[in-house]
């Protein structure tokens, strides 16, 4: 069997099956995702970085969440092979972020959510260039794009569809009632929704009530995999919430040098997630 190699694909993208011992007519062979093509791919980067820039108004911001967003979706598509997912893409998406699509659904429901912390848990090595750059050459620039990176991670981890979080914690509350997971998913995303809304991040806010619409009149709330056991259900959420403190500690550690004081940075990090920033 070949397949594509690394998570850009490759001009082969099809699965070659050899026809069986059984006298039965062989399967068609499987098509896997080509992956997104290099020149669309660049073009897309190109278009998110420049959006970014022009949003933030620094280069430094937009060469770290490039930079963030690439590790991230990279912790996506280490996880999906190694779970037996893969081979795995990546896809940029011009102002909105990226994705990392598998060739199958998971197994199981605690697949699925070491898949979905998998992303914002690797996406944190991301800033370890830009702390280095801070301890090295100094200037505050290297702090703010080690923050920018540790709040995507961060981000990422709201319980709102499409948002890693969603994945993270919704098996475990779908195990309580598929219901409860179905409410707490609404009113989230109502909540993230407003927060774009409120700080003038209109793409973003579009594009997470498309996805909220989307899961909303899906048949089936959780149609993937095995469903998750007490204990994968405890941990999912030891998992979720030691992921987000770890992006939360990355956060502070940025602001620390910045703000002088423990107080100070978390006053600074709490000013960026409040509401008509």
């Amino acid at each position: 069997m070949s397949a594509p190699n690394g998570p850009w694909g490759s001009r082969d993208g099809a699965v070659s099956i050899p026809p069986t011992a059984v006298s039965e007519a062989p399967s068609p062979p499987q098509a896997l995702d080509k992956g997104q093509h290099p020149a669309w791919a660049l073009i897309s980067t190109l278009l998110l970085g420049g959006f970014i820039w022009f949003v933030s108004g620094s280069w430094v911001v937009a060469v770290a969440a490039l930079w963030g967003l690439l590790v991230h979706e990279y912790g996506h598509v280490l996880a999906m092979n190694r779970y037996g997912m893969g081979p795995a893409k990546i896809y940029i998406v011009p102002f909105l972020g990226g994705m990392a699509r598998s060739q199958r659904l998971p197994s199981s429901e605690w697949d699925g959510v070491k898949v979905s912390l998998a992303g914002p848990a690797f996406g944190l090595f991301a800033a370890i260039p830009f702390f280095a750059g801070f301890f090295i050459v100094g200037g505050s620039a290297w702090l703010v794009g080690a923050f920018a990176i540790a709040m995507i991670n961060l981000i990422n981890l709201a319980p709102a569809p499409p948002l890693d979080g969603s994945k993270a914690l919704g098996p475990v509350l779908a195990r309580v009632h598929p219901m409860l997971e179905k409410a707490a998913m609404v009113a989230v995303g109502v909540v993230v929704v407003a927060w774009g809304v409120s700080n003038g991040s209109y793409i973003l806010a579009a594009f997470l009530s498309l996805a909220l619409i989307g899961h909303l009149r899906r048949g089936a709330w959780r149609p993937e995999g095995r469903t998750l056991t007490a204990r994968e259900a405890s941990m999912s959420v030891g998992l979720f919430v030691v992921t987000a403190l770890a992006c939360a500690g990355v956060a502070l550690a940025a602001l620390l040098p910045l703000a002088g004081s423990l107080e100070g940075a978390m006053a600074h990090g709490a000013n960026f997630l409040r509401f008509g920033r």
